[in-house]
């Protein structure tokens, strides 16, 4: 009989997996997230993990939900960390399954603190980021080397749901051709102007992508100074991706997924 081909790590009860869940699509789980799923006691997931990854969690699993959305009612974040201490005192093998990637932009950090101050053996599993795989999905390159050779990712609001207030928007204006701004929708039209007092051009093409991977996918194109209004008058639905840059001019020829 021929050996596995890959070697999965134990999944020990009384440990944690901080995993990433991807944007959405269940094809985008790496082979670690989908062994955590088949392992896990309790999975405690949120809000945008897609059903379909959920049903692919073993016979058995407790699935607990513990999402934040900004705006709406939803789980403080020192109950989650302390509800993954708890279940692995009770020595359970716990899946926390976040969308994207644990680690960008997410409460990752936070709750790896909480277990190591509970001395709570952990693992992080890093899933594929919204500013990478999203971007695919709408046929926006983050890179080309047509366009640009570098990037720079942006959250639109801190913690408290208020645009960054700790952001060099002259430098960050100048630093890179190609800006992907996560959850930036709140605050677009705020965004839009302190990059054009930066100096970016106003015709610079926009992209705003819409529930990217899953079959509600939409995007939609604009330049710099429209795309606050061209994000008011399509409805879109949070989550979302803001693309500013060159490599946007892609989206028409390299489009290729059909929800």
């Amino acid at each position: 009989m021929n050996a596995p081909l890959v070697k999965f790590p134990d999944f020990l009860p009384g440990s944690v997996w901080i995993a990433g869940a991807g944007p959405g699509d269940p094809t985008l789980l790496t082979l670690g997230v989908h062994n955590g799923l088949q392992m896990a006691d309790v999975i405690v997931y949120d809000a945008l993990v897609d059903q379909r990854i959920l049903d692919l969690a073993a016979c058995g699993a407790v699935l607990e939900y513990a999402g934040k959305r900004g705006g709406r009612p939803s789980t403080d974040q020192a109950d989650i960390s302390q509800k993954l201490v708890a279940l692995a005192r009770n020595k359970k093998r716990v899946l926390r399954l976040k969308g994207g990637d644990p680690m960008v932009f997410g409460r990752g950090p936070q709750e790896c603190e909480a277990l190591i101050n509970a001395d709570i053996p952990f693992r992080i599993l890093p899933g594929i980021t919204a500013g990478v795989g999203g971007l695919a999905y709408a046929g926006i390159p983050v890179t080309s080397r047509d366009t640009n050779a570098a990037v720079t990712f942006l959250t639109g609001h801190t913690a408290s749901g208020n645009i960054p207030d700790d952001v060099d928007w002259e430098s960050l204006s100048k630093g890179a051709s190609t800006l992907v701004v996560y959850m930036g929708s709140k605050h677009l039209r705020h965004i839009r102007d302190r990059l054009l007092d930066a100096g970016r051009p106003a015709n610079e093409p926009v992209a705003i992508i819409s529930k990217a991977t899953t079959n509600n996918q939409r995007t939609v194109t604009s330049t710099l100074e429209t795309c606050a209004e061209s994000l008011a008058e399509n409805e879109l639905q949070a989550p979302m991706i803001i693309v500013i840059g060159p490599t946007v001019e892609y989206h028409e020829a390299f489009s290729w997924f059909s929800p």
